[in-house]
């Protein structure tokens, strides 16, 4: 079976999982735990932020940030597709007690203006804008790029006002290669940074949270509440050390292959790839072929593919370090054998 329904199906390297056997541990609750004082000071360096909290999820991460920057009636904009917003449970509101409010992005960039336009001013009747949440890469908008400049213009904005601006960066790494653009250019539009060490890096588990020290201070109290308090936890901070200093260039390896699949697939009848490819997701609507993305699935499935939907018709495909080139031929031949009997 070959898995394209996420980079979160990887498994963990050779080398994660000797790390992970090899470790010394002790009780991170302590600050003990020397393989997690290593990771978060390797990853807020890399960033160019103070500090660095190892948590169980980016989604996780994501909530303490919401939590930490926010009182509870504040108001949190973001993208109308964010992850936050759809993909998380309605954490936010149901954690925090805030209200997200929604901005129509173009490939998941919110236009500044709209965002200067949607902060609100002092009065009785409006919550208080307490965040702006940004995506890079954009999920939904599939695995887009949000250009720097478009962060840097919003994190101006947000600094005119006095409003923190967190930035789920879960792909954030894919970005950074596709783009040639260094991470700490990309953190520096941001006041925090979440992370995922768990996808395209392939660790088993875990994503970091930076920022400044005052900040992670308070997450750290917040993943505290959460239940997140971690113990010997260095089995799976020490994967994660090697994830990100060992798993970030290969990525490289990971936007080829989609672009290849891509390419194949748009010479399919019946079959057309949605947006541009910039980094590992493919998005390909299969309308044309009279199946809706679910029994599109259930016929590639029968032939050894998986992905998930992602729309009534369109179908996510996401390439990952467990899915080689020749996997990519392979699965092109197992959909061709789908697109022939429909078409």
């Amino acid at each position: 079976m070959i898995d394209l329904r996420s980079d979160t199906v990887t498994r963990p390297t050779p080398e994660m999982r000797q790390a992970a056997f090899d470790v010394e541990v002790g009780d991170d609750v302590y600050g003990e735990d020397e393989s997690v004082l290593k990771l978060e000071e390797t990853a807020a360096q890399m960033l160019g932020k103070e500090a660095a909290l190892f948590v169980t999820s980016g989604t996780q991460g994501n909530q303490i940030a919401a939590l930490t920057h926010c009182n509870r009636g504040d108001e949190v904009l973001l993208e109308a597709s964010a992850h936050l917003f759809l993909y998380e449970g309605a954490s936010m509101s149901a954690l925090a007690g805030v209200q997200p409010r929604t901005i129509e992005g173009v490939r998941g960039a919110m236009n500044p203006q709209d965002v200067r336009a949607a902060i609100r001013p002092d009065d009785i009747h409006f919550p208080e804008t307490g965040l702006i949440c940004l995506e890079n890469t954009h999920n939904k908008a599939g695995g887009a790029i949000v250009p720097l400049e478009n962060m840097q213009a919003i994190y101006d904005i947000a600094r005119e006002h006095n409003i923190p601006v967190h930035l789920d960066g879960a792909r954030l790494f894919n970005a950074v290669v596709a783009s040639g653009i260094s991470v700490k250019e990309y953190a520096a539009q941001a006041d925090t940074v979440q992370f995922c060490l768990s996808k395209g890096l392939g660790a088993p588990v875990g994503s970091m949270i930076t920022g400044s020290a005052d900040f992670i201070r308070s997450a750290r109290k917040w993943r505290k509440r959460l239940g997140g308090g971690l113990r010997q936890v260095g089995v799976i901070a020490e994967p994660g050390y090697v994830a990100l200093t060992q798993m970030v260039d290969r990525l490289a390896e990971d936007h080829d292959n989609a672009r290849l699949l891509a390419e194949l697939i748009e010479q399919m009848a019946g079959l057309r790839v949605e947006g541009e490819v910039d980094t590992n997701i493919v998005l390909v609507n299969v309308a044309d072929l009279g199946l809706t993305a679910e029994q599109f699935l259930e016929e590639v499935k029968k032939e050894g593919v998986l992905a998930v939907p992602f729309g009534p018709h369109t179908v996510r495909f996401v390439t990952h370090f467990d899915v080689s080139r020749q996997d990519i031929i392979d699965t092109v031949d197992r959909i061709m054998n789908v697109s022939r009997t429909c078409v």
